[in-house]
């Protein structure tokens, strides 16, 4: 049968509208943890610069001061914009997953820094800042996936509808639509 066909009626709503839903969530998150996630780039990356530039330090130990400044502006947009829905209840939990999945990404980071630098001996200014720039990338897929995870859990039946949990849940998550007579397939 093709798209258009109407075939026998199960009652059951298609997934396409909850699809499309979970799909438009994840991009508007997605968004939004890039415009926390590029604010954080560019601290991280001016902050490199001026630690390279103001003191002897070698370049890792300026990425890793820089990732850590990155690393606390970064919980603020993400607690307070990207991730403002989430659950609240155990900060000092949320704190913790937080800073450990972020040490996880400052080893990511660094870690290739490092090789480039110590590994390779690629150590001008802008070959630093291209493999800084790189570990942040690297890092960042590894955070996108962790915070949402782990650290900033959505709260219980809330984010599989875009609603408040309460009222009956149907199987697979969506709330009841009424009996299969009174819906219309297309």
């Amino acid at each position: 049968m093709g798209r258009g066909s109407s075939g026998p009626s199960t009652g059951v709503p298609a997934p396409r509208g909850s699809m499309r839903q979970r799909l438009d969530r994840l991009v508007r998150e997605a968004v939004k943890f890039g415009a926390v996630g590029g604010a954080g780039l560019l601290v991280n990356l001016l902050v490199f610069n001026l630690v390279r530039q103001v003191t002897d330090l070698p370049v890792v130990r300026a990425s890793v001061i820089a990732t850590v400044v990155a690393i606390v502006f970064n919980y603020i947009g993400f607690r307070y914009f990207t991730y403002r829905d989430r659950d609240k209840s155990g900060r000092t939990k949320e704190m913790s997953l937080f800073l450990l999945f972020s040490a996880v990404g400052l080893v990511i980071e660094n870690g290739l820094l490092y090789t480039a630098t110590y590994g390779f001996g690629w150590d001008s200014p802008l070959q630093s800042n291209v493999f800084k720039f790189l570990g942040i990338g690297v890092a960042t897929l590894f955070r996108f996936w962790s915070y949402r995870t782990w650290v900033f859990r959505a709260l219980p039946g809330a984010a599989a509808a875009g609603a408040p949990a309460a009222g009956p849940v149907a199987k697979g998550g969506r709330e009841p639509t009424g009996p299969p007579s009174r819906q219309r397939v297309p």
